[in-house]
């Protein structure tokens, strides 16, 4: 049992990061690239396709409507709170690994073990939602410029099976029919090769993305400002409170990325000061974004119009919302465009924190020592990269996006609690520890409403997500009960 809650030092992990053997992490990002990364991460499948969800509601919750500008501000606000947290360890705790080795750190080896699996959930799961949507999007954009995808290479199974004549239409192999998101499968093969490549090639490849995306939703503001009417803003809460916090709930998919940024960390040029301004810069600006959007996008459709969309038009609903205002054809595939490549940016740095914290959990012992492997020439963790390209690509093909997004959201919001009472417990056990940057207003009330506020997020997502999380969690204490508890390196 000892060993079960046994806490790292803080120095033996900055420690064992720095005895790698020849080939390391290089340190070459910036402030200016930590932010950049942080934006990648978080503007992307969030505001392009759960908006619609978020406001208009769906057969298990109510939607926000107009109110999905407060929807925002009120995940914006628990995550701030949680950004503070995020930036104190990351500015203390230089190393790749994120929340897991922070919590390796203050809660023990055994609450490390399951926030490292946590994080598979968010990046990997989360990023299998990312390369669904992605493929979507894509095959619309392709559908305009008059290639058209077959629809068997860019569905999963199950919805083809709910779309009636579709599964005949596939090709049989043996009677049984051949269905499967090719596309998805091929946006995560050609990340994945760009960020066995490089980091430094990997932040400029996303920084051109970054700056695309934002041109992109400007223009979408710019051009449908005018079609904006003020009436379609009352009543602007149809659902009071529950749809505010259900559309809040969903949009926080809108959210997550930011802490990947903390992944980067030893590959940060000087993490004391970069990595809370990366951590904390790129949600601001996010935020910003995000509330001028949704109330430009709720300005154009009136709620009982949201409220009729089906499960495909919530899905595109920053393009149903100009297609429903008559705008010109070729400014929709514009927007749509810009979700292609917001979507793969969020690929990218989703895909850049995973294999990170695969190798901080390999170096503890916890996984297989070959994930912990950094290429001798690229300086990446070439192997945890591949590894994670596999998995994503693997099960974008044959899942959908309804079941990831809640799934990856319940994952998300734990790992936020826990780094929250992180916080608390190290600044208990170690006050004199030097802390570049600190969580303002003392060691309890920004951690507490941190942990709260994901804790009240948490009951808007539907049981079944819960179900499903607490299932995974299972797996990961079988997983460490057979692997990680005999191998792990406790000195």
């Amino acid at each position: 049992m000892s060993q079960l809650f046994r806490v790292k030092r803080i120095d033996a992990i900055v420690d064992q990061a720095g005895l790698r053997g020849a080939a390391s992490l290089k340190r070459v990002l910036g402030p200016g690239s930590l932010v950049a990364l942080g934006v990648g991460a978080i503007v992307g499948t969030g505001i392009f396709a759960t908006i619609g969800s978020a406001s208009a509601g769906d057969p298990s919750r109510p939607g926000a409507g107009p109110a999905l500008m407060v929807s925002f501000l009120v995940t914006a606000l628990a995550c701030g709170f949680t950004a503070l947290c995020y930036a104190e360890f990351a500015s203390m705790v230089p190393v790749a690994g994120s929340a897991y080795t922070y919590a390796y750190a203050t809660l023990g080896e055994l609450v490390a073990w399951i926030i490292g699996w946590d994080l598979l959930l968010e990046y990997a799961i989360g990023n299998t939602a990312v390369a669904i949507s992605w493929a979507g999007y894509m095959t619309a954009l392709l559908d305009g410029l008059g290639v058209h995808v077959p629809f068997w290479l860019s569905v999963d199974y199950r919805t083809a099976a709910r779309t009636a004549g579709l599964l005949e239409q596939a090709p049989h192999v043996f009677g049984t029919p051949i269905v499967f998101n090719a596309l998805a499968m091929a946006i995560v093969a050609l990340v994945t090769f760009v960020l066995v490549v490089g980091i430094k090639e990997s932040a400029r490849f996303n920084a051109a993305m970054v700056a695309v995306k934002i041109v992109i939703l400007a223009f979408f503001v710019a051009t449908s400002a005018k079609f904006v009417r003020p009436e379609n803003w009352h009543p602007f809460a149809p659902n009071g409170f529950a749809g505010i916090g259900s559309g809040a709930a969903v949009v926080f998919f809108a959210y997550i990325g930011f802490d990947a940024v903390s992944t980067c960390a030893e590959e940060c040029k000087n993490p004391e000061r970069d990595m809370p301004i990366g951590i904390i810069g790129s949600l601001i600006v996010c935020t910003v974004l995000y509330v001028i959007i949704a109330a430009v996008f709720s300005g154009l459709v009136p709620y009982p119009v949201l409220a009729t969309l089906n499960e495909a038009q919530r899905a595109e609903a920053l393009a149903f919302a100009m297609k429903y205002v008559a705008m010109p054809g070729w400014m929709v595939g514009v927007v749509a465009l810009g979700s292609v490549v917001a979507q793969t940016a969020v690929l990218l740095v989703f895909q850049l924190g995973q294999p990170r914290i695969l190798m901080s959990m390999a170096r503890d012992g916890f996984l297989p020592p070959v994930f912990a492997r950094v290429h001798p020439r690229y300086g990446t963790p070439h192997v945890s990269t591949i590894a994670t390209g596999v998995l994503v690509g693997g099960v974008a093909a044959f899942a959908s996006i309804d079941e990831m997004v809640d799934l990856t959201n319940v994952g998300t919001l734990f790992a936020f609690v826990l780094v929250c009472i992180g916080i608390v417990v190290l600044r208990l056990r170690d006050p004199g520890r030097r802390r570049p940057f600190r969580v303002p207003f003392g060691p309890y009330l920004v951690p507490s409403l941190g942990a709260v506020s994901c804790l009240a997020l948490i009951a808007y997502l539907p049981p079944s997500s819960w179900v499903r999380f607490f299932g995974w969690l299972l797996t990961g204490l079988v997983v460490y009960s057979a692997y990680g508890f005999r191998n792990a390196r406790r000195s």
